[in-house]
């Protein structure tokens, strides 16, 4: 079994910067992908990055590109998304996963566990 603790979210005004923290425990394989999604008011869930634990390859949804950075610190089984110039559409909570397959995808049902969430409000 997973558990994701997501953590980093807050108020910014826009242009501003956050870098959220997921925290991974339990037996994370060194295959898996971790991905962090988010989901605004009254919309689906969508993908915003994704990395897979083994080699750092990692991919984008177009929106975020060039903003964006998404890292894991192997060692302390945590994944990070640093970003950077922050627009009111980015608001939204952030969710952590965890996909076992370890696809770079963006369908969430790829994905096998999931944090809590963390709210993230983009103030303009």
């Amino acid at each position: 079994q997973v558990q994701l603790v997501e953590s980093g979210g807050g108020l910014v005004q826009a242009g501003g910067s956050l870098r959220l923290s997921c925290e991974a425990s339990g037996s994370i394989f060194s295959r898996y992908a971790m991905g962090w999604f988010r989901q605004a008011p009254g919309k689906e869930r969508e993908f915003v990055a994704a990395i897979r634990w083994s080699d750092g390859s990692t991919r984008y949804t177009d929106s975020v590109k060039g903003r964006f950075a998404i890292s894991r610190d192997y060692a302390n089984n945590t994944v990070y998304l640093q970003m950077n110039s922050l627009q009111p559409e980015d608001t939204a909570v952030y969710y952590c996963a965890a996909g076992r397959k370890g696809w770079l995808v963006a369908a969430t049902a790829e994905y096998d566990y999931w944090g809590q969430g963390t709210q993230v409000t983009v103030s303009s």
